[in-house]
């Protein structure tokens, strides 16, 4: 298990990275900001005795020859910390881009940080990564799906003026290259890319959130199918839930429709759980699951993993609603009436007890830093 220092934690890769982390078990990462690395003996202070530095951050968006100035700068700040650094770590890794050195602003200015990473003489890992996609990407900034999820969660409808084709790899995938772990089922280190034009790509997301609108659950024959719709899930939460669902009743009783998939596998089952008693504290990297409850009340507590803040939902058989997890988002139900409860779950894939993708996290935040998207 290695002793890890990120510059760029509070970003969109830096964040995925630190859950991967949390999932794997592993210690919090030494995070340096940015006015860490503008202090070379203070960032030298905080590089002493870690066994690797994940170089993440940089500049994506704004004038030409700020992105070009800003990714040099930062790469030649860490330089300048390892330089200082009585003991400095075995190895950099650098999230570069597939951009590089291709005759843009962005582009060089990222091969000259690999060149200027590489004459500190600690070992240099320079990774260089497609367009990533993934939840909680910020629209207009980290990514085109990013956007397009966005403008569809908030019923609105892409529009493509220059149709190309895409490479694209799941943020997750990006993290467990760059962390150096083996593949485990929620995350591959190969970034296996989805190949697709910007028209497909539209096209597949409005289908997805077309279905989804009603409850719904889209067509998931992939991999890249269930990440595409976790990210465009991760756009919705938590404005869209939850979904009440209708019910149906004659002299015989009553009828609920739970889940209606279009495709790809899925599983169901149901339990009864005791007043007071909780079910849950864990999160998932890819499962998609759902919650309904159909006899009895409780409360759906969430968590985004790093944040502090609880989103809590009280639900009841009365009025059945549907609640669907968000990936990398703590959850537990807790049954809150003097009656038993009795809920019914629904995940898209079998459970696979060498791969089950549920990670122990407590809802109720530790007092930990937060590990914020966009910082």
């Amino acid at each position: 298990m290695l002793r890890l220092a990120v510059t760029g934690g509070g970003g969109f890769l830096g964040w995925h990275v630190r859950v991967l982390l949390r999932a794997l078990g592993w210690p919090e990462p030494t995070v340096l900001s940015r006015a860490d690395l503008a202090d070379p003996r203070l960032a030298a202070a905080r590089l002493a005795g870690v066994d690797r530095v994940l170089h993440l951050a940089g500049v994506n968006r704004g004038e030409p020859a700020e992105v070009a100035a800003g990714n040099v700068q930062l790469a030649a700040q860490l330089a300048d910390g390892l330089k200082h650094c009585a003991n400095p770590p075995t190895r950099v890794v650098y999230a570069n881009s597939v951009q590089a050195g291709n005759g843009t602003p962005y582009g060089d200015a990222k091969a000259t940080a690999a060149r200027v990473l590489a004459d500190t003489g600690v070992d240099l890992d320079d990774v260089l990564l497609p367009n990533l996609y993934g939840e909680h990407g910020r629209p207009y900034y980290n990514s085109a799906v990013a956007t397009f999820c966005r403008l569809l969660a908030e019923g609105g409808w892409p529009e493509v003026h220059a149709d190309r084709e895409l490479s694209l790899v799941h943020v997750t995938d990006a993290a467990a290259r760059l962390i150096g772990v083996p593949g485990g089922g929620s995350w591959d280190p190969a970034m296996p890319p989805l190949h697709i034009g910007v028209q497909s790509l539209v096209d597949r997301l409005t289908v997805m959130a077309t279905t989804y609108r009603t409850g719904e659950i889209p067509s998931l024959l992939s991999r890249h199918d269930v990440r595409l719709f976790n990210t465009y899930r991760s756009h919705c939460f938590p404005a869209h839930y939850p979904l009440t669902l209708p019910r149906r009743a004659d002299a015989r009783g009553e009828l609920v429709e739970t889940v209606k998939a279009h495709g790809g596998a899925g599983q169901t089952f149901c339990s009864t759980t005791r007043p007071g008693i909780t079910r849950g504290e864990h999160f998932h990297l890819a499962k998609v699951e759902r919650f309904v409850v159909l006899r009895g009340s409780a409360e759906i507590s969430l968590r985004r993993i790093g944040d502090t803040e609880v989103l809590r939902f009280a639900v009841s058989g009365g009025e059945p609603a549907l609640v669907d997890m968000p990936t990398m988002w703590a959850h537990k139900l807790v049954n809150t009436g003097a009656d038993e409860l009795v809920t019914m779950f629904w995940t898209n894939e079998l459970f696979d007890p060498e791969r089950p993708d549920t990670w122990s996290e407590p809802v109720e935040p530790a007092r930990s830093a937060p590990l914020a998207v966009g910082a």
